[in-house]
């Protein structure tokens, strides 16, 4: 049933808890309102926009607040976003307790993996990619003895 509609009929169980707390993740996660009018249309429910997201690790960067600008850990947010979609589980059943959620952040107090590190050694990469396929093309404009230009 509807968590919203539970709600309103005064049935709150532990299971509704932990998907409320799901929604908490999702708006530190995000930095978004749970409920945005100011938003196009398929991003006004916070739920609705970033559950498809929180299940492919590929998309997670597009649910990371941008004004962190790189400073979180990546291995944080994946397991920030791992526990908001098992919390926010269409099932009450399948939601973990306060306990499992409680056991599975307090690891992330430790993490130190920046994602700006990571960034900026994955642009040193392509970097060095990119100036060793330039200067691959050059040489390989050059043939024989002497490096002589073709066409010379």
């Amino acid at each position: 049933m509807n968590e919203v509609i539970l709600l309103f009929l005064g049935h709150l169980t532990s299971k509704s808890d932990v998907y409320s707390f799901g929604v908490v993740l999702l708006e530190i996660l995000t930095g978004r309102r749970s409920i945005d009018k100011n938003r196009p249309g398929g991003e006004q429910n916070l739920v609705a926009w970033a559950r498809p997201r929180l299940a492919d690790k590929r998309k997670l960067r597009q649910l990371v607040d941008p004004r962190l600008e790189l400073n979180y850990s990546i291995k944080g947010v994946q397991r920030v976003a791992q526990l908001a979609y098992y919390c926010l589980s269409r099932d009450p059943k399948s939601r973990p307790s306060m306990d499992d959620v409680v056991k599975g952040l307090t690891p992330l107090l430790d993490l130190d993996d920046l994602a700006r590190l990571s960034f900026h050694s994955q642009q040193s990469h392509q970097a060095r990619n990119r100036l060793q396929n330039v200067r691959i093309q050059k040489c390989e404009g050059y043939h024989g003895v002497a490096g002589k230009k073709d066409g010379r």
